[in-house]
């Protein structure tokens, strides 16, 4: 009965692979199968080295003439382009490198994309440069220092990275010019055009991200927040729902106007005297914003991949169609696949891994 169980699990990852592939999907989501599998004691293993195999150059619209820009010379204030940032760090750089890899491959008009890579190492873009030749990019270095003194212990210490901190700073630190972004985290693969996604209309909102109003909001924050009234009045007057931040679309003409990067540093300077939460960089961008949010599609965001912050348990997905999927939480499937001990959806992460030399 346990072979039979085991099979059924991967038989179910099997048909995901088939259906998300990306040498057989079309830009069309797929429809999400359910699968399940569990893990438990995971060790960590130490950081890849820093070796990739070149991308392919995409060339996906069938009228090239439909994508306006064409070179890596593209300035970065041209207004045709779809801004996109994402981290780079040696521990998680495996991961973003599957990300940008598997937007290129579902963008009609890759050469429209520009990536704002956020860095606290200065020796990646050259890696980045080899990897994808064609990229329109820029690299943004984020002092930790800024950081580093309103960071407070988490549950988990990858939590605690400055580098996790850098999203509350992109609109000071890219261009003017740049007037909306799509923030993702190093953790995920997109499997559908992102510009869909950056058509996402905000309103009178500053970001958009898909909520989760079944979850229980007030796990969030510890037991003194809910007490104090000057903390939990924060939330007066708005329905407050969770939302992954690891998937923001960014209106950052507003973001500047109204000065949120203070807003949130506030709540972390608050965070430092009296332990209203435990969850990382979470939190405040729930104080700042929930309730406040412009609701986007589920399907841009299967997250919690990862398992939980404790244990590295695989996941199921979430029902219905399928855009983009998150392994949030403590297990990546870099890790999972290296040990011989993937999770069942962690081979719809494996297709877009450039890691290492050609297969």
């Amino acid at each position: 009965m346990l072979w039979l169980m085991r099979f059924s699990g991967f038989f179910s990852a099997a048909m995901l692979v088939i259906l998300l592939s990306p040498s057989l999907q079309s830009f069309h989501p797929a429809e999400a199968i359910r699968s399940s599998h569990h893990l438990d004691g995971l060790l960590r293993l130490p950081p890849p080295r820093l070796s990739f195999r070149p991308a392919p150059r995409f060339r996906n619209a069938a009228d090239a003439n439909k994508c306006a820009s064409s070179s890596v010379s593209t300035s970065v204030c041209d207004p045709s382009l779809v801004h996109v940032a994402i981290t780079l760090d040696v521990e998680y750089l495996r991961g973003s490198i599957a990300a940008v890899h598997s937007i290129l491959q579902h963008s009609q008009c890759p050469e429209n994309i520009f990536f704002h890579f956020l860095v606290s190492e200065t020796n990646l873009e050259s890696l980045v440069k080899s990897t994808f030749p064609q990229l329109n990019f820029k690299v943004y270095y984020f002092d930790p220092e800024i950081v580093r003194n309103l960071i407070s212990t988490s549950v988990r210490q990858a939590l605690e990275q400055p580098l996790n901190y850098a999203r509350n700073y992109l609109a000071d630190l890219l261009e003017p010019c740049v007037e909306r972004v799509i923030y993702l985290d190093s953790d995920l693969v997109v499997v559908d055009d992102i510009a869909k996604l950056w058509s996402t209309s905000l309103g009178s909102r500053t970001i958009g991200a898909p909520e989760y109003c079944h979850a229980n909001f007030t796990k969030y924050f510890t037991a003194a927040f809910w007490s104090d009234t000057r903390f939990a009045r924060a939330f007066a007057g708005r329905r407050p729902c969770y939302f992954n931040t690891g998937v923001m679309v960014i209106d950052l003409v507003r973001w500047r106007r109204i000065g949120y990067s203070k807003r949130i540093e506030r709540w972390m300077e608050i965070q430092k005297n009296d332990r209203i939460y435990e969850l990382g960089s979470l939190p405040p961008f729930l104080l700042v914003f929930a309730g406040h949010v412009a609701p986007i599609e589920h399907r841009w965001n299967q997250h919690g991949l990862g398992g939980d912050n404790v244990k590295g348990s695989c996941r199921d997905l979430h029902a219905g169609p399928v855009s983009l999927l998150h392994w949030s939480g403590s297990g990546k499937p870099w890790t999972r696949l290296d040990s011989k001990q993937p999770c069942p959806l962690d081979a719809l992460w494996a297709p877009y891994d450039l890691y290492g030399h050609a297969h």
